[in-house]
């Protein structure tokens, strides 16, 4: 009897690695929250306003390192209010956006906590300001086309199910003129759903 046990543990664990170690490839879908805010370098200050994301993710991995490519469509949200007047400008960002992150998953059996960290490419797809269309000049945010961020983050998967909690670091200014230093930070909470 403990022969046939200790038979049943070495097949379980030698499963358990080979899951972390064989080629796979994985396809879903995700939606969440995010919460933006501007860092500038000074004339204004930022308050975090909540938006959205949704879209789609793959996972290429083998052994227990996985490449995950995201492409998504969000919509970021934040208050831009100037230092020197204190005028409030809510501004609306719809953008694709396309992580892709180098990883690991730490468990088995369809129970893990994952680590990802890597690049993320913004591009804006429209673009909205409040203040009666940002009038005048001096407090309109000229925005460019596209923004580079870096993301940090974890996940815990259950089965087919995925709680992801990110944080994302801007590394490009994302104004054309105007404010210096302007760079957009968020942090992103989500739901996941693997397909296959």
């Amino acid at each position: 009897m403990k022969l046939l046990s200790l038979t049943a543990a070495f097949l379980l664990f030698g499963f358990a690695a080979s899951a972390q170690v064989l080629p796979s490839f994985q396809f879903g879908l995700k939606a969440g929250a995010n919460f933006s805010k501007f860092d500038s370098e000074n004339t204004f200050s930022s308050e975090n306003r909540a938006g959205f994301y949704g879209g789609v993710w793959a996972r290429i991995g083998a052994a227990g390192v996985h490449f995950q490519p995201e492409l998504y469509v969000s919509g970021k949200k934040a208050n831009l209010v100037s230092d020197a007047t204190g005028q409030v400008n809510r501004v609306n960002f719809t953008s694709l956006d396309v992580p892709l992150l180098i990883g690991t998953k730490i468990g088995a059996l369809g129970l893990g906590v994952r680590l990802n960290t890597g690049p993320m490419f913004s591009l804006i797809l429209d673009e909205n300001q409040s203040l009666k269309d940002a009038a005048g000049s001096v407090f309109r945010a000229d925005f460019k086309n596209q923004a580079l961020a870096w993301q940090f983050g974890a996940a815990l998967d259950i089965k087919k199910l995925s709680i992801d909690a990110r944080y994302e670091l801007g590394l490009s200014k994302i104004n054309k003129s105007g404010y210096p230093g302007t760079k957009l930070n968020l942090f992103t909470v989500g739901l996941g759903y693997r397909i296959f």
